[in-house]
């Protein structure tokens, strides 16, 4: 989100004049690197510029705890199109000392994995500043499917299909991410366990690789770099366009919540919610879940969550929290009707009340909102400008995720939640919720539990607000990761970060995996050009 600022910067410069000034006197740290693109100038349309606020920005990202010293690229390359990004990758590529190149979206990874020390960060949204940058969102409406570049946002994504009554499957919780740098992770939200992630949701990709090749690719063509570079952290291509199948839009959306005093509880209805067998199955198109391990903190630094629970009154709330143990669990579930579907709003209320009946939730504690369907899944939107009205977005975010085996979750709860996390001052959620993993593609490059059939997402989106913070919950991070290892829960990072190639090879992938992702390394960007932020290789590549 930070990258926002500069989105407008150097609108007004013209191409050589621009190239021109600022190669005039660059910093000795990156002389070098920018004589390796001079010659883009005279190739390519796009710019470079070694500005001091546009590399420090580049240098900044959503995490807020990289030092911009130290991931401070040399230039900042805004592209007109696709083909600018693959001259600086040729550029790179041919040189005796490959530069590192990282592309940037949003600037909303958390460990500096878009930063590209000493080398090019490429602004991706530029490709979509041009002047004809009509065709980066582009609708097939009896091909059921939308043309985004990668540089697009999703909740454009979304406006540009529901004109014509359709919609993407599969989300992310935030819509204002590109869809670049999603499908570059997996894209994960409560529509996962039914469709998938979004990298499951792709008909096809435009990608620039790290020779610089333009490849059009798909599970039909070029189908081992479709599968390296969705969910590949960035490492064997720049995604420029994603063909994303569609499907028919309803208009409203049954929002539920539902509180728990116990995990065990929670996650036995997740797992009934998300089945294709029995009673509760295909009931809702969404269902996710958190965990509150201080509700007052909670509710009253997000004034619209507590607005969600209106005859939740705090007497109520502190009985049931007493009787959890301090520990609250909630149940977020949707129900999607009308628009162009064909599920009614009978439909939903019957599927409503069955769920209500037979799910075993804290009796008195069930809340229902029905909102537009654009609301719901841009909700976290509304969340985001409480927190920027109060001062606290744009703090340190130092998030941990992980994937954990259903096996483990309820040992997970007992000794983070109830442990760990035990009476931690809540500034920012705490996600739980289930995935089955047979809607995920073990051929694509994304890292998941292959054991079992159900698997839970846990996320730990905290914020750092007070001085103090960071470094209290970077411990609190450090303390879950060894409790799992101490305890023997096999836990899958996503959004992963590890200091060294060796940590990534041995904690992250594991042997077969590993091989796979370095051979694919070797053939799409054997320079070891893209994506350093991510720590994963360096050049020359070593296995």
């Amino acid at each position: 989100m930070t990258a926002m600022a500069a989105l407008f910067f150097v609108l007004n410069c013209t191409i050589k004049t621009t190239l021109l000034a600022t190669l005039a006197s660059p910093t000795t740290s990156s002389t070098s690197v920018i004589d390796e693109i001079r010659v883009l100038a005279d190739t390519t349309s796009g710019r470079i510029c070694t500005d001091a606020d546009a590399t420090a920005l580049a240098s900044t990202d959503f995490g807020g705890n990289v030092s911009v010293v130290g991931a401070r690229p040399a230039a900042v390359f805004y592209p007109s199109c696709p083909a600018d990004i693959a001259a600086l990758l040729r550029a790179s590529s041919a040189s005796a000392s490959p530069f590192p190149v990282s592309a940037r979206g949003c600037g909303h990874s958390t460990r500096g994995q878009a930063t590209a020390p000493g080398g090019v960060v490429v602004d991706m949204a530029s490709l979509g500043r041009v002047a004809d940058s009509s065709g980066r969102l582009a609708v097939s409406v009896d091909g059921r499917y939308i043309d985004a570049g990668g540089e697009q946002l999703w909740v454009d994504v979304l406006h540009a299909t529901l004109v014509h009554g359709l919609t993407p499957r599969s989300w992310t919780d935030y819509l204002h991410l590109t869809v670049g740098g999603t499908l570059s992770n997996a894209g994960i939200s409560g529509q996962a366990f039914r469709h998938g992630p979004q990298i499951s949701n792709v008909h096809e990709l435009d990608v620039v690789t790290g020779t610089g090749e333009m490849v059009t690719c798909s599970k039909e063509k070029h189908a081992d770099l479709f599968d390296a570079a969705l969910g590949g952290l960035g490492q064997f291509g720049i995604i420029t366009r994603a063909r994303i199948p569609l499907t028919l839009a309803p208009a409203r959306v049954r929002w539920v919540r539902l509180l728990y005093a116990n995990a065990a509880a929670l996650t036995g209805d997740q797992e009934r919610l998300i089945s294709e067998h029995g009673a509760l199955a295909g009931l809702m198109d969404y269902v996710e879940g958190s965990v509150l391990t201080d509700y007052q903190s909670l509710f009253a630094s997000r004034p619209s969550l507590s607005s969600f629970f209106p005859d939740a009154n705090d007497a109520r709330v502190a009985a049931l929290a007493n009787e959890a143990g301090g520990v609250l669990y909630c149940l977020e579930g949707a129900a999607y009707y009308g628009g162009a579907g064909d599920t009614s709003a009978a439909h939903v209320d019957k599927a409503l009340e069955v769920m209500l009946r037979e799910l075993r939730y804290a009796r008195g504690f069930a809340f229902v909102q029905d909102v537009s369907y654009v609301k719901f899944l841009d909700r976290v939107r509304g969340g985001e400008l409480e927190l920027r009205a109060a001062g606290v977005w744009d703090v340190p975010h130092p998030w941990l995720t992980h994937f954990i085996p259903r096996s483990r979750i309820l040992d997970f709860a007992a000794g983070v939640f109830h442990g760990v996390l035990r009476h931690d001052r809540a500034m920012g959620p705490v996600l739980i919720y289930p995935m089955n993993r047979g809607k995920w593609d073990g051929g694509m490059s994304a890292v998941f539990p292959g054991e079992e059939e159900v698997f839970y997402t846990v996320g730990i989106l905290r914020s750092a607000v007070a001085d103090g913070d960071l470094h209290r919950m970077e411990a609190r991070n450090a303390e879950v990761v060894r409790f799992c290892e101490n305890a023997g829960i096999p836990c899958t990072q996503y959004l992963p970060h590890y200091e060294t190639q060796e940590e990534w090879a041995a904690r992250h992938f594991g042997p077969g995996r590993w091989d796979r992702f370095v051979q694919r390394k070797r053939k799409y960007d054997p320079k070891a050009i893209l994506s350093r932020g991510q720590r994963i290789f360096s050049y020359p590549l070593v296995d």
